[in-house]
């Protein structure tokens, strides 16, 4: 038996004190990864901290992380993206190819001759880019992102102790970061939820808080939006002791779009009540201020009337809005069917205006489409007959109790479907 040569047993012991060193340094690096992002929920501020270690850990010039949208079909759809690192040749960015092969592989890619890797070449021939390695971020079995490192510092490149260091810090790292977008998204969910809650409040104080009290009649209003806030509003407006503006109309689209661009409407129509009561001038002009400040898709059906107590007559005009109901005792119900188009949809258009005298007991009811539209489980429309069917059943009682007879139909009919558009009525009755 030969005794061992010093030199071998000295070249092995060096090789284990090398790899002692790096083990040691590898558990420093985790070590100090671990408290640098772990008190930290902002994605952002977590996302910095693990390519600083990266970069300096493994010895390269820049590094990224590329953070991909699963929603998305494209491949490498990114939602953030840092660098940090020199920059003497700008900042790099991931390539399709690699993003893609990361998606099919989800194991590292480690290149060092990059600008001629035949998988690659084609995005980086003319790059500053020598060599690289990619690691996968992954959580639960699925790509998020992809953490990258490019130009290694020494002439020999990436290695695979690099590589191995590089994805135990992405095993570290992907759900942390996953965690803290998940916060940031809950937050940015609760802020919007509160500002909806704000907008609602907004809206519904906008819109009038108690019937108007009107010698000779009985008036009443309400409105329930499909969402937390809507396009449908309807407003009482005085004009002098003995005139009332009654208005309902229905703003294209839905939600906070539409809830701005109702609260605009009203506004106008206000203002321009006090220079002009006439439902046909109001109506032009409002159609004019529609049209020089929205876009053409923006577009509101409207009904729009004033009523005189001392002629029991109603002077209306119609943008385009649905028929109302005129009701008379004993006699088979009207619709009130003049009118003229949206608003906001044409230049210059001249609406007309008409009129209808009320006699006692009569009622008209004004409704935006959400009531007749409304559908159920089978997508049956609720439909104008069956409001039809309600008035003429009775209408003994109060405006109020026939604007909840009316409605109360309406859920009845719709049971628990969600419904797409707001429900509005207005009940006008001639004491």
């Amino acid at each position: 038996m030969g005794i061992p040569e010093p030199s071998s047993d000295l070249s092995r012991l060096r090789e284990e004190i090398l790899r002692l060193r790096r083990s040691v340094e590898e558990l420093s690096t985790l070590n100090e990864l671990a408290h640098a992002i772990g008190a930290s929920l902002d994605s952002q501020e977590i996302v910095r901290k693990i390519i600083r270690t990266s970069v300096r850990s493994v010895g390269g010039e820049q590094g990224v992380i590329t953070l991909l949208d699963r929603v998305a079909p494209d491949l490498g759809v990114t939602l953030a993206r840092t660098t940090i690192g020199e920059n003497r040749h700008g900042q790099y960015h991931l390539g399709q190819n690699i993003v893609g092969w990361m998606q099919i592989n989800k194991k590292p890619l480690l290149s060092n001759t990059l600008t001629s890797d035949a998988r690659f070449s084609s995005e980086w021939r003319d790059s500053d880019v020598k060599s690289i390695l990619c690691v996968p971020l992954m959580v639960r079995s699925e790509l998020t992102g992809v953490l990258s490192i490019y130009n290694k510092n020494e002439a020999r490149g990436f290695t695979e102790d690099d590589q191995r260091l590089l994805s135990i810090v992405a095993g570290q790292s992907a759900q942390i970061i996953e965690n803290a977008r998940l916060y940031e998204s809950q937050q940015e969910m609760l802020r919007m939820r509160e500002e909806m809650r704000v907008a609602a409040k907004i809206q519904k104080n906008l819109l009038p808080q108690a019937s108007p009290e009107f010698i000779g009649y009985d008036i009443a209003g309400l409105n329930q939006p499909a969402q937390t806030v809507g396009g449908d509003y309807y407003d009482f407006i005085p004009i002098d002791a003995g005139r009332i503006g009654i208005c309902l109309a229905d703003v294209s689209g839905k939600g906070v779009p539409a809830s701005l661009l109702m609260a605009n409407i009203q506004a106008t129509m206000r203002s321009q009540l006090l220079v002009d009561p006439q439902p046909a001038v109001t109506l032009t002009r409002a159609n004019i201020l529609l049209l020089k400040s929205t876009g053409p898709e923006t577009f509101a059906t409207m009904f729009f009337c004033v009523l005189d107590n001392s002629s029991h007559a109603i002077t209306y005009a119609s943008a385009g809005h649905d028929h109302p109901f005129h009701v008379r005792a004993n006699a088979p119900i009207q619709r009130i069917t003049e009118g003229g188009v949206p608003l906001g949809l044409f230049d210059n258009f001249q609406y007309s205006q008409h009129q209808v005298e009320l006699g006692p007991g009569d009622i008209i009811v004004i409704s935006s489409d959400g009531i007749t539209e409304a559908f159920n489980e089978q997508g049956e429309m609720f439909g104008e007959e069956q409001v039809e069917e309600i008035l003429l059943k009775d209408v003994s009682g109060s405006a109020e109790e026939t604007l909840h007879r009316i409605f109360a139909a309406v859920k009845r009919f719709v049971g628990n479907t969600p419904q797409s558009d707001d429900m509005t009525l207005v009940v006008v009755k001639r004491i």
